[in-house]
């Protein structure tokens, strides 16, 4: 029935973008109009290159190379000067007469390959001010390579935490916030693949293995129509395909972890595979500590990729990854969790204009829990299984249309219990599983409208169906929560009935329209303002609490209790390049709104919940700020500074006028709130031999709930708590360093090393994870007591290729 209902839609969408493609074509070929069409690569590996750029210089217009390389351009009959720049290789000029259409595959020079006599200027990593893309952070892995090394591994999530409008979620805790979000909120893809959680050991290190990563980009907002799911932000990262030249091999070896990754010829100058691997011992040094000698920490993940090219049409692609993450703590508990993906792609150029990309996905996230002071293991977890065909149209050099189609299938294990030993009291149990699909269908166009305006302005149309195979519970008045105005407090309902769902059967069922735009105005050649609207809507709901002694991730669909969160952001920016780009300023300012933002009943208990929507009410979040970044692009010293002012706050108000709500229906803070949040990078290379690099992060403390008083029950003493979030965490704060030595014989051999030496947390600065509030048993007066995950790491690592 869903699929009736989407079909002729497509249909519709499909031939009426094909008929307007086929119409304009003939269009430009009665003025004349030829089209350059083809793919570029590293003339080393065969590796397409994304992101690269392609100018006709004497029109001044350009385009940039897709996800897989490839380009397309459009423009009158006539010689020109073709261009092609790129962070980190030559740039490349070539004539061209253009009176046909010409396919012209070109291939790039690293800056590393070149010999030393040659001097080469970088292409500057400067300001776009003519796309009407912002909020958006560009960051090849070439240029994260260049950024300060801490603990000797490149760390993708490292780089984006120096970016304004990103925070970590402090010490001990995973993921990353985006303008005031939750680490939820974050939509990250790796080759199109959701990937849950993006951390390891706590946010210590990304699930990246930054040997397999091509390229990255963070859409903070104006997001383009392509993406959906997500109330926050979007993490677009690429892995490497692999070289179909030559066997290469690199890796690292540290002493808080070690990796290696292969990749090599299948078939050569047509298919490739790469395989790489991760783990870390970090839990070893944990056991030196007295305080930590129990507890253990550590990850190990993989990446694959295979690569195939059918013909000059038709490229396959085979990629997956798998990652786990070990954390005990003083053998009371043990957490398991991690991801896994795999994805065929499949690339196919209708014509010089027409590219389509076809996948099949399948992603899977486990989260398990190993109680035995509690005597039972808990497991649970989120598998989705998603079909997505999308095609890029290239009109013409001013005029480009993205659009397609995807279904994802989702399978929700909300809990299962199993007794840890035999004398366990516990009984197995499992959870009523939840079923959801998720269609949806987009359109996006780019337009150019004068020298000065660019637009980009889109549609999606998402729709989402939670489904049987579940029991569901019928409440009085359809409330799963109930407020008793005697002790003013909330509790859970009782339900009156059940009733059951058969298979795929629709329990409740949304659809909405989500529009995007984007402008730019080019002010003067360096300089622009642009601005930009999008709504988000996010039908996944993940029930977590980080802040109790046993971390909980359990995902979760909208249904009849839980609605799915709306978000609406708009934003305005000025951007400004200086001396030809060896410096750019980036400002923007940003207001987000997200309506149906789930918050807990005090004392809410999440694990083997059978009824989650008896702990949640229904609230809203907002957030706004200001950002700055300011960038030194070239040189010896490079890097940048950033600074973001921003405000997060939720409202959770009475449903009714004798309900408290929380905080009193009143706006509180979120606990992603960070007033100030400032970031200085740099690097410096001294010579040939030896570079150098530092970060500095400062972020306001994260909110929290403390106690403001007590009372006695029993002889018991009772903490009672203020308001939600009205307290603060310390500021949270740290510098590291790094030095890189880089041997001069390395330029002779096939062999090449270097030596990293660095210092995490150089002044041994103990962020505060947590505190937690307790009576002394000796004295019996009330304590606070810190607990921080890390002080100060040095490491040394030595990485290698050949």
């Amino acid at each position: 029935m869903i699929i009736k209902k989407i079909i002729p839609f497509l249909v519709v969408l499909l031939s009426s973008l094909s008929s307007f493609s086929q119409n304009t074509s003939f269009s430009e070929q009665s003025k004349q109009k030829f089209t350059l069409s083809g793919t570029i690569i590293d003339v080393n590996s065969n590796e397409t290159l994304i992101g690269v750029n392609i100018i006709i210089l004497e029109l001044k217009t350009g385009v940039t190379t897709n996800e897989y390389g490839f380009y397309s351009i459009t423009v009158p009959k006539g010689n020109y000067t073709v261009q092609i720049t790129y962070l980190g290789y030559q740039t490349i000029e070539e004539s061209l007469n253009l009176e046909k259409n010409i396919k012209n595959n070109f291939k790039l020079i690293s800056n590393e390959t070149l010999l030393k006599e040659v001097v080469i200027t970088d292409t500057k990593t400067k300001t776009d001010i003519r796309k009407p893309e912002m909020s958006v952070n560009k960051l090849s892995i070439s240029a994260i390579k260049k950024m300060p090394v801490v603990l000797g591994e490149v760390d993708v999530l490292k780089s984006i935490l120096l970016l304004p409008g990103v925070t970590n979620a402090g010490e001990g805790a995973s993921g990353f916030n985006v303008r005031g979000g939750g680490a939820d909120q974050n939509l990250i893809l790796l080759d199109e693949a959701t990937i849950f959680n993006s951390s390891h050991v706590f946010g210590f290190f990304s699930v990246f293995n930054p040997d397999a990563i091509k390229d990255l980009k963070l859409y903070k907002g104006g997001i383009p129509a392509r993406f959906g799911g997500r109330a926050s932000s979007v993490l677009d990262i690429y892995q490497k395909d692999g070289n179909s030249k030559g066997f290469h091999v690199n890796g690292g070896i540290g002493l808080i972890s070690s990796r290696i990754l292969a990749e090599g010829p299948l078939v050569k100058d047509k298919g490739s595979f790469l395989i790489g691997g991760r783990s870390s011992y970090a839990h070893l040094f944990l056991k030196l500590s007295k305080d930590q000698k129990n507890n253990s920490a550590y990850f190990y993940d993989l990446n694959t990729k295979l690569s195939y090219k059918l013909n000059p049409n038709n490229n396959l692609y085979l990629s997956g990854y798998f990652g786990r993450d070990v954390f005990s703590l003083n053998k009371s508990f043990t957490n398991i969790y991690g991801n896994s993906t795999l994805n065929l792609r499949w690339n196919h150029l209708f014509s010089d204009k027409l590219f389509s990309n076809l996948s099949l996905i399948y992603s899977d996230y486990y989260y398990g829990l190993d109680l035995d002071f509690v005597g039972f293991k808990w497991d649970s977890g989120i598998k989705n299984y998603n079909i997505k065909y999308d095609f890029k149209n290239y009109i013409s050099d001013k005029f480009k249309l993205n659009y397609g189609v995807s279904t994802i299938y989702y399978d929700f294990n909300p809990g299962t219990i199993r007794p840890s030993d035999l004398n366990s009291g516990i009984n197995f149990d499992q959870l009523d599983k939840k079923y959801a699909f998720e269609p949806a269908l987009y359109m996006n166009a780019d337009q150019e409208i004068s020298n000065k305006i660019s637009l980009s302005y889109g549609l999606r149309y998402s729709m989402f169906y939670r489904l049987g195979q579940s029991t569901v519970n019928i409440y009085a008045d359809n409330n799963p929560v109930t407020f008793n105005p005697d002790l003013q407090i909330y509790e859970k309902a009782t339900p009156i009935e059940t009733k059951f769902y058969a298979k795929n059967k629709a329990i409740e069922s949304f659809n909405n329209l989500e529009p995007r735009f984007s402008l730019a105005y080019q002010i003067n050649d360096e300089q622009s303002v642009k601005a930009s609207y999008n709504r988000m809507v996010q039908y996944l709901q993940l029930i977590s609490n980080t802040s109790s002694p046993t971390p909980l991730d359990v995902w979760t669909p909208s249904d009849n209790f839980t609605k799915p969160q709306i978000a609406d952001q708009v934003a305005l920016g000025y951007f400004k390049n200086f001396k030809e780009g060896v410096y750019s300023l980036e400002v923007e300012t940003y207001y987000k709104k997200v309506k149906n933002r789930l918050d807990y009943i005090d004392g809410a208990d999440l694990i083997a919940n059978k009824a989650i929507e008896q702990i949640i009410l229904n609230g809203q979040l907002r957030s706004y700020g200001l950002e700055i970044m300011f960038r030194k692009n070239e040189g010896k010293l490079s890097g940048w500074i950033s600074y973001t002012l921003s405000k997060s706050e939720q409202q959770t108000p009475g449903r009714t006028s004798i309900e408290t709500g929380i905080n009193n229906g009143n706006w509180y803070n979120s606990v992603y709130y960070k007033l100030h949040n400032i970031a200085i990078t740099s690097s410096y290379n001294l010579n040939e031999k030896w570079s150098f690099g530092a970060n500095f992060a400062l972020q306001t403390g994260q909110p929290v709930t403390y106690p403001n008083g007590q009372y006695e029950y029993l002889g018991v003493t009772v903490p009672s708590y203020g308001l939600r979030n009205e307290n603060r965490l310390p500021a949270y704060h740290h510098l590291d360093i790094a030095a890189t030595l880089t041997p001069r014989k390395n330029t002779d051999r096939n062999w090449k090393g270097e030596w990293v030496f660095s210092i995490y947390n150089l002044y041994n600065r103990k962020n505060a994870a947590s505190i937690n509030f307790r009576q002394n048993i000796d004295t019996g007066t009330n304590e606070a007591v810190k607990t921080s995950i890390f002080g100060v790491v040095p490491a040394v690592s030595y990485n290698f290729k050949f």
